[in-house]
């Protein structure tokens, strides 16, 4: 069981703590949303807990298999939609560094990994996500 503690901070600002290890996030709201977009807002920590999952995944099983994925990375773009407020679409590009020559099996291992994540099984099937593998 993980334990966070979320804190309001005033000025739309929040301060999560990861209650095991003292670790520390702190949101604001976006721009479009009444705030200043300085941090990280909700949605977009939201966002980022797909890739998070998706690479922690993956990087489980090319462990498992005996090859690396050193130096993926994701970036993702957050489609946000109205009434009701919400994240409509999260489009993930995920790039693996120039010279990474996966075998079809490791592909297939690498796609099935990121798309059977944790956080991917638990959002609602009504959220778009598209999921782009881009290996050179």
């Amino acid at each position: 069981m993980t334990l966070i503690k979320t804190t309001y901070l005033g000025n739309l600002r929040t301060e999560v703590e990861h209650l095991d290890s003292g670790s520390k996030i702190m949101t604001s709201a976006p721009k479009d949303n009444n705030g200043d977009g300085l941090l990280f807002s909700p949605t977009d920590l939201f966002a980022s807990a797909l890739g998070c999952c998706m690479l922690t995944i993956i990087g489980m099983t090319a462990k498992t298999h005996g090859f690396s994925i050193d130096g993926t990375t994701i970036h993702t773009e957050k489609v946000m939609a109205a009434n009701p407020r919400r994240v409509a679409e999260l489009i993930l590009d995920v790039e693996f560094p120039k010279g990474s020559n996966y075998s079809a099996k490791e592909k297939a291992l690498i796609e099935n990994s990121a798309k059977t994540c944790p956080v991917a099984n638990s959002l609602d099937p009504a959220l778009k996500k598209t999921i782009n593998f881009i290996y050179e």
